[in-house]
């Protein structure tokens, strides 16, 4: 294969061999503020999130200040019908001298720091401070002179691939092996915000990696941790989830966020999810071997003499499983019994006359 099956993302390993890489994506959830951007990555690392991600652009690196049919966002997109895509843009946006700030902080908290840009001179930028990967945005999956200009940088990339066709997808593949970058991750995402776990199609992530042989996560955008975690089933690598302090503070993207407490349970239970896999085995462990004695087998439930039938009164299935199988049951019944033998006897094959 071309593509790298396990990723180095600054310390961390992401891959099947590995539990789920946990990404934390603040967007516009700090709302205007660098303290509470601060809040976000604490908490984030209170959860046990692996990463934070940030976005890195400005309105004008990433629309144009037009107000006309085609740069107002229409019935498609609930949560922010009616604005311009530059007001929308204004809002959310990640101020670019704090990015240092905030990689720092994540850093102090022992997680890892890295964002999407979203044009050449944010690359540019994000290059100065040595981001450990890049991620592209589903809406930018069709910008293949970006995603080249990221995969020159030799950092891992990871392509979130909401709406893409397989074509699509095909050529921004292609785009990363012209310029020999090995380390690709791919993302399934549902580009509707929040999304319907219904809408999902979550079986896509083990069909993605067959297809193009990459590693494969989850960009997600329903409430909760349900789809993740069914997703990690699926083999998904990575989980990335929109976070916030509390929802009812409100923002662009808080509405479909993760709150600490439920970021803390994807990061608990994923891991959990992950190590429920393992492999394709029937029969008993070793932990459940003492177990065994604990099955079904045949006892003696009423006394019998020596010369005496054995019946459906006088032998039955129970457990422990110190006598015969219950599979010989029907076998044994109206064989004679060679000796006296008590109730609560288990059966044994020396037993018969």
């Amino acid at each position: 294969m071309f593509f790298n099956e396990e990723i180095s993302i600054g310390n961390i390993k992401v891959g099947k061999g590995h539990k789920p890489f946990i990404v934390a994506e603040m967007s516009g959830n700090h709302n205007q503020s660098i303290e509470r951007a601060y809040e976000i990555i604490d908490a984030a690392a209170e959860a046990g999130a692996h990463a934070v991600k940030l976005q890195t652009y400005t309105p004008d690196t990433i629309t144009l200040n037009i107000k006309s049919e085609d740069f107002t966002i229409g019935e498609s997109l609930e949560l922010w019908k009616g604005k311009s895509l530059y007001e929308l843009y204004g809002e959310a946006y990640t101020p670019w001298e704090w990015h240092k700030e905030l990689f720092e902080r994540c850093k102090e908290k022992g997680m890892l720091c890295f964002s999407s840009p979203f044009d050449h001179t944010a690359v540019d930028f994000l290059e100065e401070l040595d981001v450990p990967a890049y991620k592209i945005a589903s809406f930018e999956c069709n910008d293949i002179p970006l995603i080249k200009k990221v995969a020159r940088t030799g950092k891992p990339i990871i392509i979130s691939t909401g709406m893409a066709s397989v074509g699509e997808i095909d050529d921004a593949v292609n785009a990363v092996k012209s310029e020999g970058n090995k380390n690709l991750i791919l993302l399934k995402c549902t580009s509707t915000y929040p999304a319907d776990p219904a809408d999902s199609n979550i079986k896509t992530i083990s069909h993605l990696s067959k297809l193009f042989d990459v590693p494969v996560g989850l960009s997600d955008h329903t409430l909760g941790v349900g789809v993740p975690l069914s997703a990690i089933a699926l083999g998904a690598v990575m989980i990335e989830k929109h976070f916030t302090l509390s929802r009812d503070d409100g923002g662009v993207d808080s509405a479909f966020s993760l709150e600490p407490h439920e970021l803390r349970s994807l990061v608990v239970e994923s891991e959990r999810s992950w190590k429920s896999l393992g492999v394709v085995r029937y029969g008993h462990t070793n932990k459940e071997a003492p177990s065994l004695n604990l099955r079904r087998s045949l006892y003696v439930c009423k006394g019998l003499k020596k010369g005496e039938k054995l019946t459906p009164e006088n032998l039955r299935s129970v457990r422990p499983a110190l006598g015969v199988e219950p599979k010989f049951y029907e076998q044994l019944l109206d064989r004679t019994v060679n000796r006296d033998i008590e109730a609560g006897t288990p059966f044994k094959w020396e037993y018969l006359g």
